[in-house]
């Protein structure tokens, strides 16, 4: 597993832990540009995010929540702006989540990337590397692999990423598989920035509608997407917002009484 620190231009930001991981506070502008200069000069640096969901997970995944110390988080939601609120006094600066800063950070990067797709189903990646190549074609976006693949194919993958190795990686393959995944195979031989991204590919390529604008400007998607899958995410949604929330009162609890 190689888990060297992140880019360095995490260290030039402060960090709010949640539930165990450190999330680097910065606005939208400011990490669209720290990404580009990694890029730039060569860094390798994962990337992910996190939100009350997948905050979860990492608090119960302990091989999950050892690896996020090698990625830059960034924060992703309403549970973790309230996480913050409750144990720092204020919000993120910006909500980071993923489907809108990925693209966001394409369109903005001027210099030419080669972007890889790896994950979801085939037709869905495909249709998403379309869809990035008309809304940034500065960039050239070529799809790899879906997200099924056994030891052989996965020795295939890493062997054309070695050689092709693209400036940006996007993994697609639902938390925590993407992050171990990243963090047990993918090297500064393989690429520059890997991304995991969760259902990027999917709500670009159309097959997982976005919900309507208001009521992401409203930061109620979630609502949104347990209205389309409710026996799915339910456990996600019902039990797990809750939960997170209960799990930060105790982390201020502990906090306030001196406690880890």
């Amino acid at each position: 597993m190689n888990m060297d620190a992140p880019g360095s231009d995490r260290a030039a930001h402060p960090q709010r832990n949640i539930l165990g991981t450190d999330v680097t506070v910065i606005g939208r502008d400011a990490a669209i540009a720290a990404l580009g200069r990694d890029i730039a000069a060569g860094r390798f640096t994962r990337v992910t995010f996190l939100n009350a969901h997948n905050a979860n997970i990492a608090f119960a995944d302990a091989r999950f929540r050892n690896v996020l110390p090698g990625f830059l988080v960034l924060a992703d939601g309403v549970g973790v702006d309230i996480a913050s609120k409750m144990l720092y006094g204020e919000p993120f600066p910006d909500n980071l989540n993923g489907t809108d800063f990925v693209p966001a950070f394409l369109k903005r990067h001027t210099a030419k990337l080669t972007v890889a797709l790896l994950g979801a189903q085939r037709g869905n990646a495909l249709v998403a590397a379309e869809r990035l190549s008309e809304q940034a074609p500065q960039h050239e976006f070529i799809f790899l692999h879906d997200g099924y693949f056994g030891a052989q194919e996965e020795t295939d993958i890493l062997a054309r990423l070695k050689e092709m190795r693209p400036d940006v990686l996007l993994v697609a393959m639902g938390v925590p598989r993407q992050e171990l995944w990243i963090a047990d195979k993918i090297g500064t031989e393989h690429c520059t920035m890997p991304i995991a991204v969760g259902a990027l590919l999917d709500f670009l390529s159309g097959a997982v509608p976005r919900a309507p604008l208001w009521m992401r400007r409203l930061r109620l998607e979630w609502l949104f997407r347990l209205g389309l899958e409710p026996r799915r995410l339910w456990r996600r949604y019902v039990v797990g917002n809750p939960l997170f929330l209960l799990r930060v009162l105790g982390q201020k609890y502990r906090v306030k009484r001196g406690g880890p």
